[in-house]
Order: structure tokens, then C-alpha cells, then sequence
């Protein structure tokens, strides 16, 4: 039975959760780091005494003082040149959008846009099962989500996404033998091909959805965080719209199958860059993160070895 005007409903639901988001932000306080900086340092005391015990505190306000005294002595402005001039921001910053890249690469939001279509392309023609389908399979993005949110303090960021882009890889496999006993004339697959979905978003959306977001906030230092987490974020919506755009030509050019195959290709660059290139951030500081970089770019002399093996076993 069709509804006039669906559509329209469709989009103008969609405006529910930005109003209420809307609502919500007027009630969050102003970044403490900007405050102390740029307007009222007792206003960031205030909003730093909702967070903090009275001894972390002090700790807190001597790290914004000394980064106040530093921005006051830098003469130049920060360009964004100079994030590719200055070796160890180069660092943190490929890791940082690497990480975002991957996100899209390794085809979450080509799951989520297409997944109806995947189902049909499984086997279920009927469009009333594709879409109950698909939105189990955003229930468990959602569900995922939640997840990750307890996990990522406690089984740390990096070895939580390498233990997500793992099962992605172990998903895509199965997903291209879905599709691949599917082409072949096999019966019964659909199953195959809705289990390997479901399997991805468990997998993915506890650790690779989280992490880009959660890393990028934290490895770059105070003064180049604003921009190296702006253009972190460009290169993941860049990714994204190269992947949604591509996603069905590729499909159609050579396969579902060997489509996913590739996806699952993509998965395994992932995890070896992640292993390679993403320092463990969990229980350091924002100056020990800078040591590591430091240390990564122009060797242990600056101290940071310790920081090293501090992050690796938290």
C-alpha cells in the first residue's frame, strides 16, 4: 500500500533528531582549553570543576597556562602548509586521516546506503523484507555503537580496531561468497549473504565507527588540533563520497562478489595501517601523545620511549 507524500515524511522526520540535537547543544558549556585562552579563566575553572577532582585540576590548569604562555610567544600564525612542513604533526595527521579514509574504504556507509539493494541482489525481491532487513542492520549500527562506547576506554583504541577490522575482513570474505555461490546458480544463499551483513556491522561498528572520531581528537597537538581535525574530516566525507558513488558501477563493472572481495582487500591495508602507523592513545596525556610523535619522528632522544611502552600496554 502506498502512502501519498512518503517521501516527504521521509525527509521531514529526519529533522526531529537535528532540532533536539539543536536544543541540547545550547545547554553544553564552552570548550575550558578555549576559554582559558581566548576569554575568562574563571569561566573554564567553572566548567573544569564539573569534571575534575580539586587535584586534577590544578593539574589541568597548569597545562592550560603553559599553552597559553606558548601561544603567546609563537609569532607566526599556523598555516595549513605547515602540517605537512613539520614532520611529526605530517605524522599524526597521515595517521589521523588514514584512519578516517579506511572508515569509508573498507564500505560501511556503502552498507548502510546500499543495503537494501544488497539484500534484493541476495536473493529477497520482495522490497518489504529488503527493508526490514536493512534496518536490523541499522539497528545493530546503532546497537554496535553502544558498545564501543564501553569498549574503547576499556580495551584501549588501537587494539580495538584492529580487533573490528579483522572481523570486517572475516564479513567481506563471507559477504563475496554469498554472492559468489549466488552467480554460481546455488540456492539458498540469501541467508549466507544476510549473515555476513549483519556480522560486519557487529564487527565494524563497535571499533571502526568510534575510533577515527575518538583518535583524531586526541594525537594532535592544542594549537593544530582545530585544523588537522577539519581536514581529517574532509578526507573522511572525500572517501565517503568516492565509495557511495562508485559502489554500484564497480558491482555492475565486475560483480558483487569480486566487489566485496575488494572491499575485504581494502580491510587488510587497514589493519596492517593500524598496526603500522596508529600509536595506542588510551590513559595519555595530550603532551605525552605529542612525545610520541616527537620520538616517532626524530628518534628516542626526546625522551618518549616510555610513552611508547606506556601506551602499548594500557
Amino acid at each position: 500500500m502506498e502512502v501519498p507524500g512518503t517521501w516527504r515524511w521521509m525527509l521531514g522526520v529526519a529533522a526531529v533528531p537535528a532540532i533536539i540535537q539543536f536544543f541540547l547543544m545550547l545547554l553544553l558549556p564552552e570548550s575550558p582549553r578555549w576559554l582559558y585562552m581566548k576569554k575568562s579563566k574563571s569561566e573554564a575553572i567553572v566548567v573544569l570543576s564539573k569534571i575534575y577532582d580539586p587535584f586534577r585540576l590544578e593539574e589541568e590548569l597548569d597545562q592550560l597556562s603553559s599553552a597559553l604562555e606558548e601561544e603567546k610567544q609563537r609569532k607566526n600564525a599556523i598555516s595549513y602548509l605547515d602540517v605537512f612542513r613539520i614532520k611529526e604533526i605530517r605524522l599524526a595527521f597521515f595517521a589521523g586521516a588514514g584512519l578516517q579514509a579506511f572508515q569509508q574504504f573498507t564500505g560501511i556507509n556503502t552498507v548502510m546506503y546500499y543495503s537494501p539493494t544488497i539484500v534484493q541482489m541476495a536473493g529477497f525481491r520482495s522490497n518489504q523484507i529488503a527493508l526490514l532487513l536493512s534496518l536490523i542492520v541499522a539497528l545493530m549500527n546503532a546497537a554496535g555503537t553502544i558498545v564501543g562506547i564501553r569498549l574503547i576506554d576499556h580495551s584501549g583504541r588501537r587494539k580495538l580496531a584492529l580487533s573490528s577490522l579483522f572481523g570486517v575482513i572475516l564479513s567481506l570474505i563471507l559477504l563475496s561468497a554469498a554472492f559468489f555461490l549466488e552467480s554460481s546458480g546455488s540456492a539458498n544463499v540469501g541467508w549466507i549473504a544476510v549473515l555476513g551483513l549483519t556480522l560486519y556491522i557487529a564487527f565494524f561498528a563497535p571499533g571502526m565507527g568510534p575510533v577515527p572520531w575518538t583518535v583524531n581528537s586526541e594525537i594532535y597537538p592544542e594549537s593544530y588540533r582545530g585544523i588537522c581535525s577539519g581536514m581529517s574530516a574532509t578526507v573522511n566525507w572525500i572517501s565517503n563520497l568516492i565509495v557511495a558513488q562508485s559502489f554500484l558501477s564497480v558491482a555492475d563493472a565486475v560483480g558483487t562478489d569480486w566487489t566485496f572481495l575488494i572491499l575485504a582487500g581494502i580491510a587488510v591495508a587497514a589493519f596492517v595501517f593500524v598496526f603500522v602507523f596508529v600509536p595506542e592513545t588510551k590513559g595519555l596525556t595530550f603532551d605525552e601523545v605529542d612525545q610520541i610523535w616527537k620520538e616517532r619522528a626524530w628518534g628516542s632522544n626526546h625522551g618518549s620511549e616510555s610513552l611508547l611502552e606506556k601506551g602499548a600496554e594500557s
